[in-house]
């Protein structure tokens, strides 16, 4: 069995670190260059950076803020956000990003997800979908969360694993900033569709929610914000009680 990853999550909006619910109620949790860089000192396995206002607003990422991130931070990095063309890919990368993080340019223009990965390798492409149930199936979002597409979430992730998505994160919109775990039953239909790894991405709220998670096949990171930002559990608890439950993890990289 893969080693299973501990991913914090930064959502970023005009320079701070923000978290909420369901994609609302934002409130302040941090500089997300402090917070990087505490979480790589903390065993975190990698950090992901999503400028959730970025496509929202029609701007590009802040290239100076990814710079400062990667001078100080030597795990990998994802960075997400405003990404519409090869060359904002390539900027983002140049700027020490390891992986671009695709979603609502991709949703737009389904051959953004081939370029990229033609130009720099599909390990460095992060299909990132937001997903939420509709009473009848899963439907994808756009643009923050703020735009439903009326695509199907399954056949979304098929096409951009065939597209050259090297990995896909999967956030539920339904479950994020609840605490109520992940929602299982969304994973569990793009991991049995698909063949890259998956991170799983909103409702983390309890350790035992981690485990959960872990255990679906094809699941190989877990990702969390609001618990690891207001200290609900420290990275290290996360991967003792993953494990507890035999579940292999990297080996804590704790500094001090």
């Amino acid at each position: 069995m893969q080693s299973v990853r501990v991913i914090p999550c930064l959502d970023i909006d005009e320079g701070r670190v923000v978290k909420g619910t369901n994609f609302l109620s934002l409130r302040d949790a941090g500089d997300p260059v402090e917070l990087a860089s505490f979480y790589d000192r903390s065993g975190a396995d990698e950090v992901v950076f999503l400028d959730i206002t970025a496509s929202s607003d029609n701007r590009p990422i802040t290239i100076d803020l990814i710079k400062r991130a990667a001078s100080v931070v030597f795990i990998p990095l994802t960075v997400g956000g405003g990404i519409r063309s090869v060359s904002d890919a390539r900027a983002i990368l140049r700027a020490g990003a390891d992986k671009v993080a695709l979603n609502s340019a991709a949703l737009a223009r389904p051959a953004l997800i081939c370029e990229i990965a033609n130009e720099f390798g599909s390990q460095c492409v992060v299909l990132a979908i937001d997903s939420k149930w509709t009473g009848s199936s899963f439907e994808v979002y756009s643009h923050g969360g703020r735009t439903p597409t009326g695509i199907e979430l399954k056949s979304w992730a098929i096409l951009g694993e065939r597209l050259g998505a090297g990995e896909i994160l999967l956030t539920s919109m339904d479950r994020d900033g609840t605490k109520e775990g992940f929602d299982l039953e969304g994973l569990s239909a793009v991991a049995g569709a698909t063949n890259v790894p998956i991170i799983a991405s909103g409702g983390a709220g309890s350790l035992d929610h981690f485990v959960q998670g872990a255990k679906i096949s094809g699941v190989t990171g877990l990702l969390a914000a609001s618990v690891f930002h207001f200290g609900t559990f420290s990275v290290a608890e996360v991967k003792d009680a993953l494990l507890a439950q035999s579940i292999p993890v990297r080996p804590n990289r704790i500094l001090e």
